[in-house]
């Protein structure tokens, strides 16, 4: 869908970090997707606690669980209203406000995943169309129902050099591109924990929400008796299509592998740097694996902006070009938004926005479901 018009959509992202909500606008009237704005609202930290308290099983969940999602789409709203104040975009010209929603359980398995989300609040509160329900046409297709982005992915990134974007959010996830002038098809998973490990660590040892640079990590040093512990865990070797969530890498797990390595008392600086380690050498080994002929990799999302992480991840794959999406036109930060805000325009315009080859649906399907903002 190409016109002399404006197709601007925002895009809202949430992910398993549980730090807040990013949202971008995105204008798709060219072929090439112009960024026009950018917000983020932070969670407070009392919707953060209840969030990842939702993530496991307890005490009056459903309840709970739409007492957060009425939350959610207040925050939601709000970085929709800052993005437009800062950006000086008028309303009317935003076609729709994509919003994903935040994942609670992700049991592809079994064939559904529940994202905590009140798309029909949020389009009263910001007066916006809204798309949401992103998964469940893929899942219903048999599909993972995730990653979603590699569609995307293929569409801003792909050349006839032959790359990987690695998106390190909470989990982390690759996309594997190969040149166009191969034919052969895009590729993708999740490759294990991103930076949702490492944060929960540090957040029960320091009180702090992330380890800033990696500097707590460096700090350290990784455990080898730990660290193939933990590389040990069956889905690492698991064949795509694959995806997965706190439900596997929770910190419990975490505590586990640290007693049956029989060292309770191995120094707390020492377990962050086997779990950089792990989130580094998991994505690295994916990508030996998977993408041997890769020439370049990219990385995106929170993990990005680790440089400790960013140069392990180099050390381990010292034949390919490592850096950030920056080099390709869109910041580390605003790869996801704007995903979202590409899946929203292709559910507006029919373009079917899952890759089959990723995710193992049936065939190609248009994702979401509209929620109309009230019309004067």
């Amino acid at each position: 869908m190409t016109t002399s018009e404006s197709f601007i959509c925002i895009g809202i992202m949430s992910g398993t970090s549980l730090d807040g909500a990013d949202a971008v606008a995105a204008d798709f009237s060219s072929p090439v997707p112009v960024i026009r704005g950018r917000a983020h609202e932070p969670f407070s930290p009392e919707l953060r606690a209840e969030l990842l308290s939702l993530c496991a099983p307890g005490e009056n969940e459903i309840e709970r669980s739409g007492a957060a999602s009425v939350k959610l789409a207040q925050c939601y709203a709000k970085a929709v209203e800052s993005l437009l104040a800062s950006s000086r975009i008028p309303r009317e010209e935003i076609r729709a406000v994509g919003a994903h929603g935040q994942t609670i359980r992700h049991c592809p398995d079994q064939h559904f995943s529940i994202q905590l989300n009140y798309p029909a609040l949020l389009a009263e509160l910001t007066g916006i169309d809204v798309v949401a329900d992103f998964r469940s046409a893929d899942l219903a297709a048999g599909g993972q129902g995730a990653p979603l982005v590699p569609a995307f992915h293929a569409r801003a990134f792909r050349s006839d050099t032959f790359r990987v974007i690695a998106n390190i959010g909470g989990i982390a996830n690759l996309t594997i591109l190969p040149p166009v002038s191969s034919g052969a098809p895009v590729a993708g998973f999740d490759c294990g924990p991103g930076n949702m490990l490492m944060d929960a660590w540090c957040f029960q040892r320091t009180g702090r929400f992330y380890d800033e640079d990696g500097a707590w990590a460096r700090s350290g040093l990784p455990q080898p008796d730990l660290l193939a512990s933990l590389l040990s865990d069956p889905y690492f070797s698991l064949p795509p299509p694959k995806s997965t969530g706190r439900e596997r890498f929770s910190l419990s797990w975490l505590k586990s592998h640290i007693a049956e390595c029989g060292n309770r008392l191995m120094r707390t600086r020492d377990v962050q740097a086997t779990l950089l380690r792990l989130t580094s050498q998991s994505l690295a080994e994916a990508v030996i694996r998977y993408a041997p002929a890769a020439e370049e990799v990219y990385l995106c999302g929170g993990g990005a902006l680790n440089p400790a992480l960013r140069e392990d991840i180099a050390r381990l794959l010292p034949t390919q070009h490592v850096g950030t999406t920056s080099e390709l036109g869109i910041p580390p930060m605003d790869v996801e938004g704007l995903a979202f805000a590409w899946l929203t325009y292709a559910r507006l315009a029919g373009i079917p926005g899952n890759c089959p080859d990723v995710t193992g649906a049936a065939g190609s399907r248009v994702l979401g479901s509209i929620y109309p903002a009230p019309r004067k």
